[in-house]
């Protein structure tokens, strides 16, 4: 079983960077761990990815030393049951607009008396190797749930969803926000700054651990600044991209 050394480094005020993987690349998630992300989330919202391929992804995270952490493509029970059964250390659950939504999460993510997973013995489990009463009592405590705050709605509702037990992340997604609120794209809007201050407000509150998502390390810096402790920065496929293009620029004295 595994040790969820980015939740309890989280709980402990530690602030951690990791990035989101949309690509189905075991060798790159495996580098990511090297180059020392803390976490990846492996995206199976935006990737390509079936919880088949993203067993092996989180073979290749664990294998490079960072903690995988999946996207379910939407708040399912079956859809986050089977990321987490092949042993992702957590769920990133999007568009999470109201309680009842995050209470559903969080059920889906846990096992009795926290929540109404389905039992089986998969990879989470050792394949049955582990006890399954101690499993279940390891999976309710290590297991993450991070909830995406991506909606006007959710962001209206969020103190009702902060005070849900169970939650352990509010993640504010800035774009979909910006699409949420008319302004897409416009992540530096002030609508965006305070929509920002309403999550850490939430999560001071209510305990919670404070996520966004920023697109260069730079923001990923500010936002660290400000108070957020979980920030994923760029995709594995923006930051090949950028590292192509800087590498090229460089090369052809334009840099």
């Amino acid at each position: 079983m595994f040790t969820n050394k980015l939740k309890h480094d989280l709980y402990a005020g530690k602030t951690c960077f990791g990035t989101f993987m949309c690509l189905n690349s075991s060798d790159v998630v495996e580098i990511g761990g090297l180059a020392g992300f803390d976490f990846v989330i492996l995206d199976c919202e935006h990737g390509y990815m079936s919880p088949e391929t993203t067993m092996g992804l989180v073979r290749a995270a664990q294998l490079g030393g960072t903690t995988p952490i999946a996207r379910a493509t939407f708040n399912g029970e079956t859809e986050i049951l089977r990321l987490l059964d092949v042993g992702a250390y957590g769920v990133q659950v999007p568009q999470i607009n109201t309680k009842e939504d995050a209470e559903l999460a969080v059920r889906r993510a846990k096992y009795y008396p926290m929540g109404i997973r389905g039992s089986a013995m998969t990879r989470s489990c050792d394949y049955g190797k582990t006890p399954f009463t101690e499993y279940i009592k390891h999976e309710n405590e290590e297991t993450l749930v991070s909830v995406h705050i991506e909606n006007i709605v959710g962001l209206k509702n969020i103190e009702e969803i902060a005070a849900v037990d169970g939650v352990d992340v509010l993640f504010l997604g800035p774009y979909d926000m910006s699409q949420s609120m008319g302004i897409p794209g416009q992540t530096d809007h002030p609508r965006i700054e305070e929509a920002a201050e309403i999550v850490l407000a939430a999560c001071k509150k209510y305990g919670k651990i404070p996520g966004v998502y920023a697109e260069y390390p730079e923001v990923a810096k500010m936002r660290a600044e400000q108070g957020f402790k979980y920030i994923p920065f760029g995709m594995a496929t923006t930051l090949i991209t950028r590292g192509f293009m800087d590498m090229l620029k460089r090369a052809k004295g334009e840099a």
